[in-house]
């Protein structure tokens, strides 16, 4: 690392100490990927929620745990199912502070408990590899050591800070959403922890998502007896999807058809089956078009329209739960912080279009502009040979507390920026 001569003793000070961190944070970072923290493990998320709170609490004015709303989702069999979550965590420094920074990140992974993919191992000197390693428990050690490393800064007092770390959002933080835009909407300044990719490339824009379950009922029969008195749901059902995927030939938008279930016997006409399934969009204009033609769609099949039998009934479960996240001029204007961030640093900052989303696509609808990719670099996160660029902790918590650094001296042309922005979207 090859820091310019420039900056502030204090500045300095920080960069230092984020340095002396690494082995510190490695430790911590594998202690909380060694807990099964799958979104639906409530008990490994209890664990590593114990565990955060007594990591970030000592350096916060305010810490809670929050209980999350149970929501419901529909099940392969049909039926709608209570959705339990973990806690939340919440902490606060500084609320009086004239300029806000909210950060966020989850503790929750995609892997179950009975997923083979539980361990940590380390493929060479700088990478490991282990279940949310980089998505993104090693993102939630990089925060906590950029703000351990900023309350020592001078100007520390002038830039009050709060974070929410959820445990739902691989999921798509359903549970979580609305205190989310609760607390983001109060910030001027947002910072999220996924990961960045291994050659350090973060998001920038992102599109946005829905998750759907479309159920198909139909009416039971013998197969053999009495075929022409069945309504097979199977079939409504497949029709359903083939005019579903045949969405993906429009650009800006991606339908995946993730999850089907129903039928028994072969000698019963099928009444019951479901497709589970996400749609992407690139734009607002985009995702109000999938309402439309998924409002068609289920019009159609309950009205008996071809390619459709008559007596099938259609339900559709779910919604766009993440709007598109363009760049805006205040979004902007943090990335080319950032980028003055890595100079001093020697490290290149680049962004690039995603189709993926986050929780920046939730701070972005509740009127906040964030960098969402400030944790480790790593990759192929969501399977079992996710990675962690090791010496990317200390890297990136020192670009962190740099951007902080950034905001609280610089804060005011931001600052004039955000607010026109916020007023032109509200026309």
């Amino acid at each position: 690392m090859n820091l310019i001569s420039n900056v502030s003793p204090s500045v300095l000070e920080g960069l230092e100490y984020l340095q002396g961190q690494q082995d510190t944070m490695l430790e911590n970072t594998l202690a909380l990927a060694n807990i099964n923290s799958g979104t639906r493990h409530l008990a490994g998320l209890a664990q590593v929620h114990d565990r955060l709170y007594d990591l970030f609490s000592p350096i916060a004015d305010i810490s809670e745990s929050i209980a999350l709303a149970p929501t419901q989702a529909l099940g392969d069999d049909g039926v709608l199912h209570d959705i339990h979550y973990g806690n939340a965590l919440r902490f606060v420094k500084y609320p009086e502070a004239p300029i806000r920074v909210f950060l966020c990140g989850h503790m929750d992974t995609v892997f179950p408990v009975d997923h083979p993919f539980q361990t940590c191992q380390f493929l060479d000197d700088n990478r490991v590899n282990g279940p949310g390693t980089a998505d993104m428990k090693g993102g939630l050690m990089v925060m906590l050591h950029a703000l351990k490393a900023w309350e020592q800064h001078p100007l520390s007092h002038q830039l009050g800070w709060e974070i929410i770390i959820n445990s739902d959002e691989e999921t798509g933080s359903l549970g979580s959403s609305d205190l989310l835009v609760k607390h983001a909407s109060n910030a001027h300044m947002g910072m999220v922890f996924e990961p960045a990719l291994a050659d350090g490339t973060l998001a920038g824009s992102r599109k946005g998502s829905g998750n759907f379950s479309l159920l198909v009922s139909g009416l039971s029969a013998h197969a053999g007896r009495e075929f022409s008195l069945g309504r097979n749901a199977i079939a409504g059902l497949s029709h359903a999807m083939s005019q579903l995927h045949q969405w993906n030939e429009r650009e800006g938008i991606t339908v995946n058809l993730g999850r089907i279930s129903g039928g028994g016997p072969l000698n019963v006409v099928t009444d019951t089956a479901v497709c589970h399934f996400n749609i992407r969009t690139q734009t607002t204009d985009d995702q109000h078009w999938a309402e439309e033609r998924l409002r068609e769609l289920v019009s159609r099949i309950n009205d008996s329209k071809p390619p459709f039998e008559d007596q099938l009934k259609a339900t559709l479960h779910g919604a766009f739960y993440r709007p598109p996240k363009p760049l805006s001029e205040p979004n902007l204007q943090l990335f080319q912080w950032l980028a003055q961030c890595g100079e001093q640093l020697d490290i290149a900052i680049h962004h690039k279009p995603t189709g993926g989303c986050c929780d920046g696509n939730n701070l972005v609808a509740a009127g906040l502009p964030n960098i969402d990719t400030l944790g480790v670099r790593g990759a192929n996160i969501h399977t079992a040979d996710e990675f962690m660029c090791v010496d990317s902790l200390s890297e990136r918590a020192r670009l962190s507390f740099l951007l902080l650094d950034a905001f609280a001296r610089n804060g005011d042309a931001y600052l004039e920026s955000l607010s026109r922005w916020r007023a032109s979207v509200k026309k």
